[in-house]
């Protein structure tokens, strides 16, 4: 709170006036004026400053009230993502990829997963995307069915950071089920984990010998993301 160094002054006068009172054995009526006067200011002031400070308030909601919504900063928390903004916009294709850079590389850090694969495989799923939905009810950037963001925390799958912490939370542990093997990961991203264990399919060369045997879907994500990868570690 600002306060006029001659209303400050003003103020510590009266109080030593009600000091003085005191000490000497002013009248009770006279110490009651200045206590009182002192009083009144004291109050002006505190109300002008609430006053001042119910008008910044106001303001800055007016403010976040007149941007469009695609404009509004949003923050997402969860225990497994902890907080981190964002700020929606209509961007798509290059311009979107290069605007979820730093999401992207915050998500990649946490998980242990390359940016570039990440970067891939939100370009192979959604085209950068959020509102995406597939004919199977995958939704948002990295195409997250319901049951599968649930269980990496998504409760928002058209929220742009739960969608890419959660997706890289989930291809981070088909890496580490397939022991690092990105192609066979891929495969089970799109396949499921469990056709690919079925196939009895543990590395990226059993993957080769045994491609045939996956949906040609599958086959052609694999041979896609892969490509992209290279273009975005370049």
């Amino acid at each position: 709170m600002n306060i006029d160094p001659r209303t400050l002054k003003e103020l510590l006068q009266l109080q030593m006036l009600n000091k003085m009172d005191f000490i000497t054995g002013g009248s009770a009526a006279g110490s009651e004026s200045s206590g009182s006067e002192f009083s009144q200011l004291l109050n002006s002031l505190l109300e002008q400053a609430s006053g001042g400070q119910a008008a910044a308030n106001g303001s800055v909601k007016a403010a976040s009230a007149a941007l469009k919504p695609e404009q509004q900063p949003t923050a997402m928390t969860s225990p497994f993502f902890g907080v981190f903004p964002y700020r929606e916009s209509n961007l798509r294709g290059p311009a979107k990829a290069a605007e979820l850079d730093p999401l992207i590389k915050d998500a990649s850090r946490r998980n242990g997963v390359q940016p570039s694969l990440v970067k891939a495989v939100i370009d192979a799923e959604s085209a950068f995307n959020p509102y995406a939905v597939s004919r199977a009810g995958a939704k948002g950037l990295m195409q997250l069915m319901d049951d599968t963001g649930q269980e990496v925390g998504v409760t928002n799958p058209f929220d742009p950071v739960q969608n890419i912490h959660g997706g890289t939370r989930y291809l981070s542990r088909l890496l580490k089920q397939f022991n690092g093997n990105e192609g066979v990961a891929l495969a089970a991203y799109n396949a499921g984990s469990g056709r690919i264990t079925r196939l009895g399919i543990t590395n990226d060369q059993e993957l080769q010998e045994k491609l045939h045997l996956l949906p040609t879907e599958t086959r052609n994500y694999v041979s896609k993301v892969m490509r992209l990868q290279r273009q975005y570690e370049a």
